[in-house]
């Protein structure tokens, strides 16, 4: 990964406590011409998020050149405390009606989402692999997206 001074590398990564840590390892970068965006995922959902917005105006004001969405493999822990997350929303009697009304709006009136379920969503996809896969897509096809901008999957070891 080379760059010259002026222009900027972004790194989308996840929350995980030693992600950056990690990616310093993993690259040969002048910390100078990083940038790192931090989020849930690291995972892009909608091409008009604040997420998004977020990487667009990295891309302009600080004259970015490549952008790499990181995650790290999978973690079984990781997907069991999610799976217990996701059951405890589920299997909440108070929450049922609010999640038919959720899903309702999902599959019918909402463009960002076509035809997919609330549940869908919410568990995102199935491994990190394909959270990047589908968030590296994303960026890419970003109609504000310079052409000339690289984007690219990394996916770390634990």
């Amino acid at each position: 990964m080379n760059s010259s001074a002026s222009q900027k590398v972004l790194f989308v990564i996840g929350m995980e406590e030693n992600m950056e840590i990690l990616l310093q390892q993993a690259v040969q970068i002048d910390p100078e011409a990083m940038l790192i965006l931090q989020m849930d995922g690291p995972v892009i959902s909608q091409y008009f998020s604040d997420a998004m917005r977020d990487i667009m105006i990295a891309v302009y004001e600080e004259n970015v050149r490549d952008i790499y969405v990181v995650g790290k493999k999978e973690d079984p822990l990781g997907k069991a405390k999610r799976k217990e997350w996701l059951e405890k929303i589920y299997g909440n009697e108070k929450l049922k009606e609010k999640l038919r009304t959720i899903d309702y709006l999902f599959e019918h009136c909402t463009p960002e989402f076509p035809g997919i379920k609330f549940r869908e969503w919410l568990e995102g996809s199935v491994t990190s692999a394909e959270h990047i896969e589908k968030s590296v897509k994303m960026i890419r096809r970003h109609p504000l997206l310079p052409a000339d901008v690289q984007v690219h999957g990394l996916l770390l070891e634990s």
